[in-house]
């Protein structure tokens, strides 16, 4: 049985919320090293202050996704994760811009990419869920629109508010009132945007997906269970790591990433011993779909840690080295500093517009050349 087709109306609403949490998202990548900068924070701490997103990245995304798959209620199966996300992020974007001190606002920035991975990842299956295979291209169509479109409105959101009259400037240890305006406004878009979505959408029971994918209507359905091998190599290498980081006093944010690899290869080694005693818990079932990840995806995460690695730096280091380099300032309470920082909106939405269309040219260079 095929699952019904959608109208245009019906891709509109499935990928809408995807607009607010990219407005919420590109907030975040163009304004937390200003507002770090301008709660005093020097540019020498700010990668150790941004460690909330690969690490948030790396716990809420497989857990988010593996209970996503799993977890169906009467409200539906994505919809609670999306909605819950977005409540939690629009507290965080709230919360941000009114953080006193550099720790408030870290943990502020912890809390909002979890939220936004809460919400995003459950998106990212959404449109397999929704939607027959004859129109997934069109539904990840409007997805990509709606993410390039969210991108753009939420980095040129402070550039756009100074030109309205709002001021980009404020005393030391004072976030810009454009730059809190332009939280505000991101706040209202993801809480906005995912409950249309939420209200919009009705999703398929378990018994309907089962129909639709011949598979057994219940959300234990699993596969084979692949026990990992490797755990005390993933610790290893990240004692090697701390101990390097210590030998040779190298950058002490430098400590997260030998940490997050010994946490990796015990959570590993609990799984192999969990799984040898029939445990088909979260950690066996997540290690479990790590293990027998196809070649094509394993090919596919070497180009994201890449491609992630760079865009880590680039989110980072934008705002502080434009402002210094471009507009001759490191006082956040500047003119020429604020300037610049609005600037880097407008080269932040100018390389998401840019992306956004060559998601769009991708498939067709991908049919060409294969």
């Amino acid at each position: 049985m095929n699952k019904p087709r959608q109208s245009m109306a019906g891709l509109w609403n499935i990928s809408f919320g995807f607009f607010g949490i990219q407005i919420a998202f590109a907030l975040q990548n163009a304004n937390v090293s200003r507002i770090f900068q301008s709660l005093g924070g020097e540019i020498d701490q700010l990668a150790f202050l941004w460690i909330a997103g690969p690490v948030t990245g790396l716990l809420v995304q497989p857990i988010i996704g593996h209970y996503s798959d799993r977890t169906w209620s009467r409200f539906g199966r994505r919809r609670p994760f999306f909605f819950g996300g977005a409540v939690l992020a629009a507290l965080a974007l709230l919360g941000m811009p009114h953080a006193g001190a550099l720790l408030t606002a870290a943990i502020m920035l912890w809390l909002l990419d979890a939220s936004l991975n809460i919400s995003m990842e459950p998106f990212r299956a959404f449109v397999g869920d929704m939607l027959g295979t004859e129109q997934q291209t069109a539904g990840y169509a409007f997805q990509t629109a709606f993410i390039g479109a969210g991108a753009v409105v939420g980095s040129l959101a402070p550039e756009l508010l100074n030109m309205a009259g709002v001021a980009n400037t404020a005393p030391a240890g004072v976030i810009p009132p454009s730059v809190r305006y332009a939280f505000y406004i991101g706040a209202a878009a993801i809480l906005i945007a995912v409950l249309w979505t939420v209200l919009t959408v009705r999703e398929y029971s378990p018994e309907d997906m089962a129909r639709f994918e011949d598979t057994p209507a219940t959300p234990e359905h699993e596969g084979r269970i692949v026990a990992p091998a490797n755990g005390p190599l993933w610790a290893l290498a990240g004692v090697a790591v701390v101990v390097a980081v210590y030998a040779l006093a190298l950058d002490k944010a430098v400590y997260v990433l030998g940490g997050a690899l010994i946490a990796f290869g015990l959570a590993r080694i609990a799984a192999r011993s969990m799984a040898a005693g029939g445990n088909r818990g979260a950690l066996v079932l997540i290690n479990s779909d790590l293990a027998q990840m196809p070649p094509t995806m394993r090919r596919l995460a070497l180009v994201q840690f890449f491609a992630w690695s760079a865009l880590f730096i680039l989110w980072i280091y934008t705002t502080p080295v434009v402002t210094q380099v471009v507009f001759g300032s490191t006082d956040p309470t500047s003119a020429a500093y604020n300037e610049g920082a609005d600037w880097v909106g407008v080269l932040f939405a100018s390389y998401n517009g840019v992306a956004a269309i060559g998601a769009f040219l991708l498939p067709w260079l991908a049919g060409r050349i294969g």
